[in-house]
């Protein structure tokens, strides 16, 4: 009896003395602290400054905890909830006294700094998730591209607010969001595959080609269901692979196997599944070329990894040089860095180059001596616009050299989004994975049957890009034209920006002898450079900026991509189409003038 009376005793003396305490230092607190949850900043300081800081900091913990109680055992929901593992939720069926709890000590000194740390209402912010996140970047979707969708917002609430009547994307792969027309026998053979009962019908022979609705057939046969809405195969519809296994034999003139391929959707996911199966820790690097595609550095950061930069020679055409690989490679493994691949993007992007054969074979030894896997980013193969230069895939060139399937170990990916045929949105994509042991490729399988499979229709385009219309084909001539048109385009469209680029005063252009783009190197002179440090950017992201507000012409800063420090870039890609070339052109010329002269020193 005297245990429950002393208990109770102290419990409510406990109450009332915060009561009082609190009552004492209010308008202390007040003046030291404008927030109800003081930072640590502020202990640490007060604590030094003021023997009674302390006394407010903990009276301000019991009035929190005293709230905090309150609301837990009488289940009023007068605050929002704060469930933690230091914060349970007290049951209503549990009597205070009996309640284990309910104690003294824990009433007194139970709240966290950590419940004390936001006043956010959201159980997530910027604080508590996943730090590798916020490290993540990725620029082709980054502030420039975010200012320009706003822009075209204000122009179409505001049409004549500002210089320009039309926002000129110049910023990412994405074709048929630029115009380009997708190819006719791709989305005849995909319509009658999503809509299988048109096959059926007499009205069909008219309104389609012959040999798209037999691939359809085919294809649908294939699919599980007969409905592209099912699932299939982890690693893809096995028909589907056997098309695409066959169009690498012919590509490469060697053998390939279905079972070495994995359909994803597009060739993004491949590339994070690769980085997810390599990288243990932070003491493990990948190789990626700089210049690179961000999704290399993004997927890197996300799984933990380190980025192991070498560093493309702009001065040779964007060269990839074996002794800047061993450069790199030993100054990684000095600081304690397990190098485990290469990445190389052959057409480079943002580059535009295409690499010799002879390259290649350095590339593929470096491998094999070291003991990296390779792998081979190749989804611009079809986009190449120099006769001078041709696209080899590594599969091709390592077994040209001699290596067979356990010598060398390669991932090649390649994707529907690239190419001619510009199918962004249908997702679609595979990676090509030789030289792994069986035990590693039970754990790829593994990673692809988590996410199920990837989707239908990407898996179709993907055969389709294999293995297009074959000569006698009804398609073959429309499909060549189409294809050859859009590529031949492409071709004079990069020309012309390299030419207009290389005209502009400190602005020098590489070709682009493949891919998607080109990457100009800009001389800025100090006083750019300045303004650029008084507005906290970098000096590429304060000249594209720059570019859009005057122009509306949207490019990516190379800072995005990663360069040679203390030069600048940026990348423009030469999917407007043709008729748009000239406004660009004119534009971005204006602009550059105004710009330089307005930032001479």
């Amino acid at each position: 009896m005297y245990y429950y009376t002393t208990r109770i005793f102290l419990t409510y003396f406990l109450m009332v003395y915060k009561i009082l305490l609190h009552l004492a230092v209010w308008k202390n607190i007040y003046t030291h602290a404008p927030s109800l949850s003081l930072p640590y900043s502020f202990i640490a300081s007060y604590t030094v400054k003021s023997p009674s800081s302390l006394c407010i900091y903990i009276a301000l913990t019991m009035r929190k905890t005293a709230a905090d109680r309150f609301r837990r055992l009488f289940n009023r929901s007068l605050l929002l909830p704060r469930h933690s593992h230091n914060h349970p939720s007290f049951p209503a069926s549990s009597s205070i006294s009996s309640h284990s709890l309910f104690s003294p000590y824990r009433f007194l000194f139970s709240t966290p700094f950590s419940s004390m740390a936001s006043d956010s209402p959201f159980p997530v912010t910027a604080q508590n998730i996943n730090p590798k996140v916020l490290k993540c970047e990725y620029a082709v979707r980054g502030e420039v591209v975010t200012l320009a969708q706003n822009l075209q917002k204000d122009l179409l609430a505001n049409p004549g607010s500002h210089p320009f009547d039309e926002i000129l994307y110049c910023n990412i792969g994405n074709p048929q969001s630029l115009g380009q027309a997708p190819i006719t026998f791709f989305r005849e053979v995909l319509a009658l595959s999503d809509h299988p009962a048109l096959l059926d019908k007499s009205e069909t022979q008219g309104l389609f080609s012959a040999d798209a609705i037999e691939r359809a057939w085919q294809i649908v046969e294939q699919i599980p269901g007969r409905a592209t809405g099912a699932y299939s195969h982890s690693q893809g519809v096995k028909g589907l692979r056997d098309t695409i296994a066959a169009g690498i034999e012919e590509r490469d003139g060697f053998p390939a196997n279905p079972d070495d391929i994995f359909m994803t959707d597009g060739a993004s996911p491949a590339v994070h599944n690769m980085m997810q199966l390599l990288i243990r820790s932070e003491n493990d690097g990948i190789l990626c070329p700089i210049p690179q595609y961000p999704l290399y550095s993004a997927s890197i950061t996300l799984h933990g990894g380190f980025l192991v930069p070498y560093y493309l020679d702009e001065a040779t055409g964007w060269g990839l040089e074996i002794p800047e690989l061993k450069k790199q490679l030993e100054a990684a493994k000095s600081k304690g860095i397990n190098v485990r691949a290469l990445v190389v993007i052959n057409p480079g992007n943002p580059t535009g180059q295409v690499l010799a054969e002879e390259n290649q074979r350095n590339i593929v030894d470096f491998c094999k001596q070291e003991g990296l896997v390779l792998l081979a980013d190749e989804v611009y193969q079809e986009n190449v616009y120099v006769p001078e230069k041709k696209f080899h895939s590594y599969k091709k060139v390592s077994r040209s050299m001699g290596y067979g399937e356990n010598d060398i170990t390669l991932v090649s990916f390649q994707s529907v989004s690239k190419g001619y045929h510009g199918e962004c949105g249908k997702r679609g994509g595979y990676m090509e994975v030789t030289g792994f042991s069986a035990e590693v490729r039970e754990q790829i399988y593994k990673m692809a049957s988590v996410n199920l499979c990837s989707n239908i229709s990407g898996q179709i385009l993907a055969s389709l890009v294999m293995s297009p219309p074959k000569v006698g084909d009804e398609s073959y001539e429309s499909y060549m034209a189409e294809k050859g048109n859009i590529l031949e385009s492409l071709a004079r469209r990069a020309k012309t920006l390299e030419d207009a680029f290389n005209k502009l005063e400190g602005v020098t252009c590489n070709k682009a002898e493949g891919a998607m783009y080109l990457f100009p190197q800009i001389r800025l002179s100090q006083k750019a450079i300045k303004a650029a440090g008084d507005e906290n950017t970098a000096p590429d992201n304060f000249y594209c900026k720059r570019l859009l507000n005057a122009t509306g012409v949207v490019v990516v800063p190379g800072s995005g991509f990663g360069q040679v420090p203390g030069t600048w870039h940026f990348r423009c890609t030469i999917l407007p189409q043709e008729e748009k070339i000239p406004a660009i052109v004119s534009r971005l010329t204006e602009f550059h003038e105004k710009f330089m002269d307005e930032f001479r020193d």
